[in-house]
């Protein structure tokens, strides 16, 4: 009989898929995320590697949304037959790999514990998502700040990313009020989530943004 993959449990409620090496940058890693919710469980992010982690994720209660931060996640689609939620401006490339149910383009929050809140600026429709766990509240930036060797960078692309949204979009989440970080991508073998205070939050989205305003693009 085949074993079940288990997921990584980061916080309680909140589990990782396998790691999978972006092929353009095989040192960073990216995953999904489940969020164990008692109005229905909802994926964060996509990976290939979602199909070797179905049963697991069925286990769990299955998929009953999913959220995509930016249309780069289509390009490692999995379907798992759950409604796909994406921001207008993504919309258009991510059905290009993916069905989607609806689009948003507003900040808004669902049942109560999980935010939407667009994030322009890595792409045109870059959306962060903010989840109260009742314990924890948990940020999820996609490719917007990511883990490098523990430091939180930018990701600014030539020809596709918009810095001044990008820094406007950094000075709303160094507001946000959450103690959990966690990424699309993050360096393979090292920490793919963050714990941290609100002023340490601070300190790193402020040298993310001065590094952006300095013409760096992380």
């Amino acid at each position: 009989m085949k074993q079940l993959t288990k997921l990584d449990t980061i916080v309680p409620g909140l589990h990782a898929t396998s790691p999978q090496p972006l092929p353009f940058a095989p040192s960073l890693h990216v995953r999904a995320f489940l969020l164990e919710r008692n109005r229905g469980n909802i994926l964060i992010y996509s990976t290939t590697e979602l199909e070797r982690d179905r049963a697991a994720l069925d286990e769990l209660g299955g998929v009953s949304r999913r959220y995509l931060n930016h249309w780069h996640e289509a390009m490692f689609a999995t379907d798992l037959h759950a409604p796909l939620f994406v921001h207008e401006r993504e919309r258009a490339r991510v059905e290009e790999e993916m069905h989607v149910r609806g689009s948003f383009s507003r900040r808004h929050v669902l049942d109560e514990d999980f935010e939407v809140i667009p994030t322009p600026g890595h792409t045109a429709g870059a959306t962060a998502f903010l989840w109260d766990t009742g314990a924890h509240r948990v940020l999820f930036t996609g490719d917007s700040v990511y883990l490098d060797g523990g430091e939180w960078i930018a990701a600014l692309l030539e020809g596709s990313s918009d810095r001044q949204a990008y820094i406007e979009s950094l000075e709303v989440i160094r507001e946000l009020d959450f103690d959990v970080l966690v990424p699309w991508a993050a360096s393979a073998g090292d920490q793919y989530h963050a714990v941290a205070s609100q002023a340490e939050t601070r300190r790193r989205i402020d040298a993310i943004i001065e590094r952006l305003r300095r013409g760096e693009d992380r």
